[in-house]
């Protein structure tokens, strides 16, 4: 296991263009490090100078304690999972997965070797496949073999460049429960680049979210939502997105389409009367106000709204609510919107509802919205201005105490030795 640094890590290619500045993460031994962003981020960019397949152009890749940046890809120790598996069409599962250990300085006994490839096999279901090439298996088994491949060079840290993209939704699911029980088991430092903000969310225990190249913030899943630092993270973590509305500061009060609610502390201290400011709230921050138990009515604010659309999904069900927006917010949200690859700009508030609700298309629907969950943002820096640095601490070290606590529980409980 080993400790991965980027200290003011650059990369400018013979063009002048700028792919990632500045980034400054240190990713602690056995930890499960997500790197995520849009198309263009700098993500992948960032994990190939980690390997060493890109130069890097200023600062210093630290493993171990040893300063990696003028070291070839093979003399790192770092073992990759490709997109598309780099999978050896000719060889067979077995030789695909022994191949490490075929090229490695120090001869590894055959006898050694099945040993090896048989254990990796085993836990990664490959056993019948073993004799098998590679274009006679499924999306997922060619995946699991790419695994089985880096896992045998005990290598000092994994990393992977979008792995699951290729896969089927089901397959992705099925795969990302297993990549997370493997790191675990491994107990071995990875980092994973994705643009898919659900495996980012499950997968992590940190997650770095890049923009243009440029670190927004690093932490758990948990702090990204509940305590994001500006407009791009909330936006981009969250399924479905948070909702950003236009809201004016008034008398204690911020004016939004729909509804009034209270002024945060933080934004009057910030804001003055007639201030523009973005609201942010998340759609499960609403329900059905004729759902609410009469104990908890009074911890929240009710309003009427038309509904545009519903959609029931079973456990729990959306409203749309279309709205005009502010043309001074809207130029902000657009360019905002292609950053993040959206669909066409949200010119309407989602709401979840339970399953349960009888609001139907068209009504007129008393809604319910909890205040203390919303965000505000500075309309033109997108600055959180409510966010809440002891909170976010408070985050900070729970997830990092459940992430040791896990990994020795997956140690203790099922360890995988290769």
């Amino acid at each position: 296991m080993s400790t991965i640094e980027m200290n003011h890590i650059t990369k400018v290619y013979g063009d002048g263009f700028k792919a990632v500045t500045d980034v400054n993460i240190d990713v602690a031994d056995g930890e499960f490090l997500i790197l995520v962003g849009p198309s263009g981020s700098g993500k992948s960019t960032l994990l190939r100078m980690i390997v060493g397949l890109e130069d890097i152009t200023s600062g210093d890749l630290v493993i171990d304690g040893t300063r990696m940046n003028d070291r070839a890809p093979r003399d790192r120790n770092l073992s990759m999972v490709f997109q598309n598996y780099a999978l050896y069409p000719h060889l067979t599962v077995f030789e695909n997965i022994a191949f490490p250990l075929r090229l490695s300085k120090n001869k590894v006994p055959e006898s050694k070797i099945k040993e090896m490839v048989g254990e990796i096999a085993d836990s990664l279901e490959l056993r019948e496949h073993l004799d098998r090439k590679p274009a006679n298996l499924s999306g997922g088994q060619r995946q699991r073999v790419a695994m089985g491949r880096a896992i045998i060079r005990s290598a000092n840290g994994f990393l992977f460049d979008e792995p699951l993209s290729n896969l089927d939704a089901k397959l992705r699911g099925q795969m990302r429960t297993e990549i997370a029980r493997l790191q675990r088991r491994l107990g071995i430092t990875t980092v994973y680049v994705t643009h898919d903000q659900t495996e980012a969310m499950t997968l992590g225990d940190r997650v770095a979210v890049l923009r243009r190249g440029v670190l927004q913030q690093v932490a758990s899943p948990r702090e990204l939502y509940e305590q994001p630092v500006n407009l791009f993270v909330a936006g981009f973590i969250g399924s479905p997105p948070m909702n950003f509305l236009p809201a004016t500061v008034g008398d204690n009060v911020l004016e939004m389409p729909f509804v009034n609610l209270p002024l945060p502390e933080a934004v009057g201290k910030a804001k003055n009367k007639g201030d523009l400011v973005i609201v942010g709230v998340r759609p499960e921050a609403f329900e059905d106000a004729n759902l609410v138990e009469e104990v908890h009515r009074h911890e929240g604010v009710t309003f009427t709204a038309t509904v545009d659309v519903t959609e029931w999904l079973g456990n729990e069900k959306y409203a749309y609510l279309p709205f005009e927006p502010h043309k001074d917010v809207q130029q902000a949200l657009n360019e905002l919107d292609r950053e993040l690859d959206g669909e066409a700009m949200r010119t309407q508030l989602v709401v979840s509802l339970d399953g349960s609700s009888k609001i139907r298309q068209g009504d007129d629907a008393e809604l319910w919205v909890n205040p203390d969950s919303i965000h505000v943002f500075d309309a033109e820096s997108g600055d959180n201005l409510t966010r809440d640095e002891s909170k976010a601490r408070q985050i900070a070290d729970e997830s990092e105490e459940d992430r040791k606590r896990e990994l020795a529980r997956a140690q203790e409980k099922e360890p995988l030795k290769v």
